[in-house]
């Protein structure tokens, strides 16, 4: 198939660098979202998220003319729904964002059409939601336009590189949808394109992050196990990983992120009765926050009054996404207990937290602490020298839960050092 125009319905973490990288390749791209002011903001070539280079390709993109914004899709080669799936009651998809897009698309749906669906989903969205609204327009899929499903499989901090490297798997209700699907990612994918069928590729995409979560529930479970014996979990893992079939993953204070801390439950809700392993894994990675809290309740014992500086509250280093993020999970703990609490998130300083003080920088975080607790491997916290920080806080104790900084270089700055994973004989 031949994509001369294509319409992009979601304009968040996954659709803006995808709308901007088809624009980047000559594709004239129509960007729709139901947000006003990130719609205002992008018309003026500013970036609501943060993604390094993102805000230079969008600017550019817009500045060609190649993308534009609207609050409706418009009609168009092709359809992409790259809309939120968050979960909600007793972890439950959420898949209206997905059914109000397809609904969108309906009355500027044309024969010959192709659409995908990229927002992480539950097996059979795409030939049991998605496709008999769409078929609300009198065309079949499969016959008068083309179905697809092919799922983002990018690493936030490295989006724009890993839409274009990465292999990309696309799954069509028939073998025409998927070839169609392989004509427009072609476009810009230099890795390969797989092709299956819909309901395979939704399974894949849940596959790859539920075999991630089940893996870090291992290690959190490790870095429990680890305490309660004390052994040094981190140097268990390094030599334990020496072995030639073995890869441990590291533990920390939990898992977040829209897609780890999210995806597993699908298959839960989806076969209940297949799924203990992956119900499980995910209640260990849930409760890793209130591991977390036990260490800090035995370095301070009571917390009521107590200051504590956390540093971070992304749901992985070096980018600017809190969704589902555990650090926030051990900031609402430590509130909830009594504890005064002040964050510092360089990513995000504005993010509202209930009843935590958010803060600009690290020494305002950090100045009249008891505790500092390390919960991001943010790059610059990972760099922070010790002995600067012995210059901006009164208080020598320090909990690591990320491995991120080096016991012998706090120790002679004089911090007391606690790392998760790291127990006492």
């Amino acid at each position: 198939m031949n994509f001369k125009h294509i319409c992009i319905i979601g304009l968040g973490y996954i659709g803006l660098p995808t709308a901007s990288t088809f624009a980047k390749y000559g594709i004239r791209v129509t960007g729709v979202d139901n947000n006003s002011e990130v719609l205002e903001a992008l018309k003026h070539g500013k970036v609501h998220i943060y993604e390094p280079g993102l805000s230079e390709v969008v600017g550019a993109a817009i500045e060609s003319g190649n993308l534009c914004v609207a609050a409706a899709p418009v009609e168009a080669d092709a359809f992409i729904i790259a809309v939120p799936t968050p979960f909600y009651g007793e972890k439950k998809a959420d898949l209206s964002f997905v059914r109000s897009a397809a609904e969108s698309i309906v009355p500027v749906l044309r024969e010959g059409n192709l659409v995908v669906l990229e927002s992480t989903s539950p097996p059979l969205t795409t030939e049991e939601i998605v496709r008999p609204i769409l078929e609300k327009s009198g065309l079949k899929a499969g016959i008068d336009f083309k179905l697809a499903y092919s799922p983002e499989r990018v690493l936030p901090g490295q989006i724009l590189r890993e839409l274009i490297e990465n292999a990309r798997v696309i799954g069509g209700v028939d073998r025409s949808s998927a070839e169609a699907g392989r004509d427009l990612y072609g476009i810009f994918v230099k890795g390969d394109i797989l092709l299956t069928d819909a309901t395979t590729s939704e399974m894949v995409k849940l596959m790859e992050n539920t075999y991630r979560d089940v893996n870090i529930a291992i290690a959190n479970e490790f870095s429990r196990l680890a305490d309660r014996f004390g052994v040094d979990v981190w140097e268990a893992i390094r030599i334990a990983n020496r072995h030639p079939r073995v890869k441990i993953l590291n533990p920390g204070p939990g898992v977040g992120g829209h897609c780890i801390s999210v995806d597993p439950w699908f298959f839960v809700e989806a076969a209940p009765d297949l799924t203990p392993l992956i119900f499980n894994a995910r209640k260990v990675n849930d409760s890793q926050p209130e591991f977390v809290m036990k260490i800090i309740e035995r370095a301070l014992g009571a917390l009521t009054g107590k200051h504590i500086a956390v540093l971070g509250l992304a749901y992985k280093p070096d980018v600017d996404d809190l969704r589902e993020s555990p650090a926030i999970d051990v900031a609402k703990l430590l509130v909830k207990d009594g504890a005064v609490v002040s964050a510092y998130e360089p990513f995000k300083p504005d993010f509202i937290v209930a009843g935590v003080k958010m803060v600009h920088s690290l020494e305002e975080a950090v100045s009249q602490a008891d505790l500092v607790v390390l919960l991001v491997g943010h790059s610059q916290f990972k760099s922070l020298d010790p002995k600067r920080m012995a210059t901006i806080t009164s208080t020598r104790l320090v909990l690591d839960t990320v491995n991120g900084w080096d016991n012998q270089a706090w120790q002679e700055a004089g911090f007391k050092v606690i790392k998760l994973g790291k127990g006492k004989m």
